[in-house]
């Protein structure tokens, strides 16, 4: 029986679902099952217009629901970045999983993170930093994605991944989408997470 992984997707203006299914291909590559959901959204529809955001690009995929974890080996949470740390709906899925945590369902899955932010510098790497305390208290094993792939040392060109993860810079406006080389890091990303699964899975039977 092949490993499984959930793919956790919020996005707001498709960013995130554009380096989901990079991540999805990387997953296949790796020959791992794979089930993509959409983290639900908590903000309001007025909010929501206002920011010019665009809920329709995930509409299709079921959302997750914390019980649904326990069902798979691994996670790979696709989100956005929100002042260095990941948004107000992905962290009130986050808190939703207390049941989870008192009965230690959770332990010894593994994680990574993928994201995206407005600039630079934006907080792609103190967002993977202030998620991997939920991991911790969960016993999840955070699996970052190193310097793995030759993209990331790209200087020619602005990349958005960092050894924390695949990233891209979508603009202040969300304008700006994802690049060549921020596509590939996504793809290596979910083959890298897949493959380090389905070893642990493996070793684990």
């Amino acid at each position: 029986m092949s490993a499984k992984v959930a793919v956790l997707v919020y996005s707001l203006y498709g960013h995130q679902v554009t380096l989901s299914k990079q991540v999805e291909a990387g997953l296949k590559a790796a020959g791992v099952e794979y089930t993509t959901f959409q983290i639900e959204e908590i903000l309001s529809e007025e909010v929501l217009t206002k920011m010019h955001a665009n809920k329709s690009l995930t509409s299709d995929l079921p959302k997750i629901d914390p019980e649904t974890l326990t069902q798979f080996d691994g996670f790979v949470i696709c989100t956005g970045t929100r002042y260095g740390r990941v948004p107000a709906s992905v962290s009130a899925f986050f808190d939703k999983t207390g049941g989870l945590w008192a009965s230690g369902r959770l332990v010894g899955k593994l994680a990574t993170l993928v994201t995206s932010t407005a600039s630079q510098h934006g907080g792609a790497e103190t967002t993977a930093l202030t998620t991997v305390p939920f991991f911790a208290h969960h016993g999840i094993i955070f699996v970052p994605l190193g310097f793995t792939t030759p993209e990331l040392g790209k200087v020619d060109e602005i990349i958005g991944g960092s050894a924390y993860g695949a990233a891209t810079i979508a603009g202040a406006d969300g304008s700006l989408q994802p690049n060549e080389a921020d596509l590939k890091v996504a793809h290596h990303h979910g083959s890298h997470f897949g493959k380090t699964v389905a070893q642990f899975v493996a070793g684990r039977k």
